[in-house]
């Protein structure tokens, strides 16, 4: 039995776990605002904003496989345009502000490809976004500080190290392409 916010998280993703959908995602979603909402004085988050590490692993499911971070981020860290591979994702804002656009891949018609820019998000505290697999987007600290979220329905580490699923755009002569081969 759940005896606090992050083991709550924790059962009630499992317990509704499936292959991907439009309701495990919502789902995801609103467990993670519910997280995101947890009393500051829960051990494990008085911890975290203590740490205040660049990446703690808060839960990694062993028979499901999905993984929940968090993330303490500082003010102007971008992280450029990147996929997830074949992984969804769901970010939470406990504390701060994080700017994320939202890109689409574009073949300019002569065999090249690049990003368009979709929109641009400024998730606050208590909000979550999710991104599905082959969705593009990118991250960039607004504040002096802050505590992200970053649930994954797998290790996203051999993702990308591993398999080399996910692709990381570069800027080009002011436009985000895709590396080169």
């Amino acid at each position: 039995m759940a005896t606090n916010s992050l083991e709550k998280f924790s059962e009630n993703v499992k317990r509704s776990w499936g292959s991907i959908s439009s309701e495990l995602v919502a789902e995801a979603r609103l467990q993670m605002e519910t997280l995101l909402r947890a009393s500051p004085k829960e051990n494990w988050l008085a911890n975290l904003h203590k740490s205040a590490a660049p990446r703690e692993e808060l839960y990694r499911d062993p028979d499901q496989g999905f993984v929940l971070l968090a993330h303490t981020e500082h003010a102007g860290l971008y992280r450029p345009p990147h996929d997830h591979g074949r992984s969804w994702v769901t970010y939470g804002i406990q504390e701060g502000e994080i700017e994320m656009g939202a890109y689409v891949r574009v073949d300019d018609g002569r065999g090249r490809v690049r990003l368009v820019q979709r929109d641009s998000t400024v998730l606050r505290p208590g909000q979550a976004r999710s991104y599905l697999p082959g969705d593009i987007h990118d991250t960039r600290c607004l504040t002096d500080t802050a505590l992200l979220f970053r649930f994954s329905d797998r290790d996203l580490k051999i993702e990308d190290e591993l398999q080399h699923r996910v692709t990381r755009y570069m800027r080009e002569d002011g436009v985000w392409v895709p590396p080169a081969l």
